[in-house]
This record gives C-alpha cells, sequence and structure tokens, in this order.
C-alpha cells in the first residue's frame, strides 16, 4: 500500500466539536462552560496538588464542557459513547497539568449522568476565584473522519520516512491542512499531535511510571510491551483546543490541546472515572 492507501485504511469516526457563540441555558444540552448540571448529591470535585505559591491544597476543578449523549448519535457512527444522559468533563485550569506524573490523577475527571431529568444546575464552590467560571458557550456538532498525525502513523510504519507523502496525503484526504490546524476539538477518533504519541504514555503513567525526565528508569519488558499493546487498549475520548468566545480565551500552554484518553475496555463498562489526562503544546 501506498501512504494514501495506508491512512485510509486508518480512517476512525470522530465528533467534530465547533465553539461558536455565547449560549442560553437550557437543562441537559450539549454546551462549553456555565454551570454544569449536576444530580442533588454531586461533590464538585477537587484536585490535591501544588499550586504556583508552593502550597499543596485542594483546589476545584473548573467545569469545562458537557454533552447530551441523545444529541451525539448521529455522529457517533461507531456508537462508542452512551446513547443517553449526560458526560461532562472537568479539569483543573489553575496549574494545569500535563499528565507525565502519576501524582496527576485527578487533575481531570469526566462523569457520566444517566438520568438527565434529575439534574439541575449546580452551584459554584464557595473557595473557586472567577477566572475559573467560564462563560457559557454553544457548541456545535459534526462527523467527521479522522486519521493519523505524523507522529502515531510513523510508529505504525516505521520504515515510511517521508513526511512530505504523509502531509500531502492527509491533505488531499482531508482538505484540510495537517500543519497548519484551528479549532481541532473532538470527540473520539484520532488525536491532533503535537509533541509525541501518547498511547505509550497514558500506558505507562497509568501502572505508575514517572516521564518528566525521560523514560530511562522504565524497565526495558515494561516499555516495549506499552509500545506494542498501548495504541490498542487506549483511545482518545475528547480533544479540546484553545476556546475562544469574545473577550474570553482558553488556552492550554502555549496554543495546545489537552487530551482525555480512555482504555477501550473503561469506555465499553462507562468506566469514565478511569481517564487520563494529557496536555501538549508547542
Amino acid at each position: 500500500m501506498n501512504i494514501k492507501e495506508k491512512l485510509e485504511s486508518l480512517g476512525k469516526n470522530s465528533v467534530e466539536l465547533k465553539i461558536s457563540r455565547k449560549e442560553t441555558y437550557k437543562l441537559g444540552a450539549t454546551r462549553f462552560g456555565g454551570r454544569p448540571d449536576v444530580p442533588a448529591d454531586f461533590v464538585w470535585p477537587a484536585y490535591e496538588g501544588e499550586s504556583y505559591d508552593h502550597v499543596v491544597k485542594d483546589r476545584p476543578l473548573t467545569f469545562l464542557a458537557q454533552f447530551n449523549c441523545e444529541e451525539l448519535v448521529p455522529f457517533d457512527t461507531e456508537h462508542l459513547l452512551p446513547d443517553h444522559g449526560l458526560l461532562s468533563f472537568f479539569y483543573e485550569t489553575d496549574t494545569q497539568c500535563w499528565g507525565y506524573d502519576p501524582n496527576d490523577k485527578g487533575c481531570a475527571r469526566v462523569y457520566w449522568f444517566e438520568n438527565i431529568s434529575v439534574l439541575s444546575a449546580a452551584n459554584f464552590p464557595a473557595d473557586m476565584e472567577e477566572d475559573f467560571k467560564f462563560p457559557m458557550v454553544k457548541v456545535k456538532l459534526a462527523q467527521k473522519t479522522s486519521y493519523p498525525s505524523w507522529q502515531d502513523f510513523r510508529e505504525m510504519f516505521p520504515d515510511e520516512e517521508d513526511d512530505d507523502a504523509f502531509y500531502a496525503a492527509r491533505d488531499e484526504l482531508t482538505g484540510e491542512n495537517p500543519e497548519d490546524p484551528e479549532d481541532r476539538s473532538q470527540l473520539l477518533g484520532w488525536p491532533d499531535v503535537i509533541q509525541n504519541s501518547m498511547f505509550s504514555e497514558c500506558d505507562l503513567v497509568t501502572q505508575g511510571y514517572y516521564l518528566g525526565n525521560g523514560w530511562v528508569k522504565i524497565p526495558k519488558e515494561v516499555r516495549q510491551q506499552a509500545e506494542e499493546t498501548a495504541r490498542d487498549r487506549w483511545m482518545l475520548l475528547l480533544q479540546l483546543d484553545t476556546v475562544e468566545c469574545g473577550d474570553f480565551e482558553l488556552m492550554f500552554g502555549d496554543c495546545g490541546h489537552i487530551y482525555f484518553y480512555i482504555t477501550k475496555e473503561d469506555l465499553a463498562a462507562r468506566r469514565f472515572d478511569r481517564v487520563w489526562l494529557i496536555l501538549q503544546c508547542y
């Protein structure tokens, strides 16, 4: 197969997310920001970690977005997500953990509320600063075929060395310039990689390995096992790009993305409490 044929064979469905304009409240609707819809017994998640002033304390996570699963059904052509209920995403946006440290566990949380009729808008925690109460923004959904970035493609086809041919083929398939991505927010599909492939990283850090100073301390057989199997076990759940609306801007690092990953097994079992978050930026 040539590069284009290889890419075509790797195509996955994704749900494209277009962050558009300010939104008005509607119970259980898909949206970014605002107050999340939650059950009466909901406990707002917090992350215990070191803040910028080097104080270890609990900090409430920021509510990022919620998705009405019934609204996702027409676009989730592989039927991977729940077909009912509400998926809600939270992240500690003050220090913005990168996800290479096992201690980052809990910096991001995902909830699935099965019965929307029992939900109502939550009040923000009393100790949450205004900067982390985001405006409510409309999210438009669309179906899109997703293809791997060069970093993931090269791991699957290590003999391929012509990245120019890769980008030309990907551009032809998508009608976009993959070297100049814009508004790359999506559910499912292949991640738009900025630095390095993340499947092995998710696998290793969730086993307890610290990856901040290279991978030299990881036993060779453990790393080899992750490199051989992680891509088949882990998948992208949500990728969020910079969010802009009016005077509001949420950026991750330097024009980066955050990626919520989950194993295929956990997604099938609806174990959204087991997600792992990675941040990459330029």
